[in-house]
């Protein structure tokens, strides 16, 4: 008669993990681009686009992740475009934004998620700091108000167009606002994966044979 094993049956819990791994990184994103919504909350140029797309790259793996931060960022744009600006859902003007995410994207593919916190940190303020200089270069190269010289880019970079804010007060709120949520995202899931590892358990000591008892001696 044969016996049943009473061991583990061999099911692989590596589907079940690789479904949780997703879920939270995408959680994380839903928060980050629930945020763009918090309109006059926020100052301006603080913002967690930086970190939704560097953290997607990082993430998620192959096409997803390109398509799952950019179709984010493009839902929340036309939401954002038709029931808060009241402008044309889609227009030239967001080619540039994209052409920085795009640029953040590849930036987060040179990371893992298994990089210490202060890397993936510094990757997010790095992909920060690149759109910024994507996007007001490119308002220098359009803008008539911006002389075509080394002296007009550094305008559009520090102090902007005259009678608006300065230009520098939006990179020093980008460099807060990458660094920020970049820090929530990664911290939060590398809080997420200790908690999902096992305490080592405490090796016990091997039992002890009993020792015989001496017999007594015959009489």
């Amino acid at each position: 008669m044969r016996r049943l094993s009473s061991g583990p049956v061999g099911v692989s819990s590596h589907p079940v993990k690789e479904k949780r791994n997703i879920l939270l990184p995408v959680l994380m994103m839903l928060v980050l681009a629930s945020t763009r919504f918090m309109i006059g909350v926020l100052p301006q140029n603080f913002s967690p686009i930086y970190a939704l797309a560097f953290c997607g790259a990082v993430y998620f793996s192959g096409r997803m992740a390109w398509w799952l931060p950019l179709g984010t960022l493009l839902a929340t744009d036309i939401i954002l475009n038709v029931f808060c600006y009241g402008i044309s859902p889609l227009g030239w003007f967001m080619l540039t934004n994209y052409l920085g995410f795009g640029l953040i994207i590849l930036v987060g593919r040179r990371f893992k998620p298994g990089d210490s916190l202060v890397k993936l940190l510094g990757g997010g303020i790095v992909g920060a700091i690149l759109f910024y200089l994507i996007t007001n270069t490119a308002s220098w190269m359009s803008s008539s108000v911006y002389a075509k010289t080394l002296a007009g880019w550094i305008q559009a970079l520090t102090v902007g167009e005259p009678g608006y804010p300065p230009t520098w007060e939006f990179f020093r709120n980008t460099l807060m606002s990458g660094g920020l949520f970049t820090g929530l995202f990664a911290g939060s899931m590398k809080l997420a994966e200790a908690a999902e590892k096992p305490e080592p358990e405490e090796e016990k000591e091997p039992e002890k044979a009993p020792e015989a008892e001496p017999e007594e001696s015959k009489s």
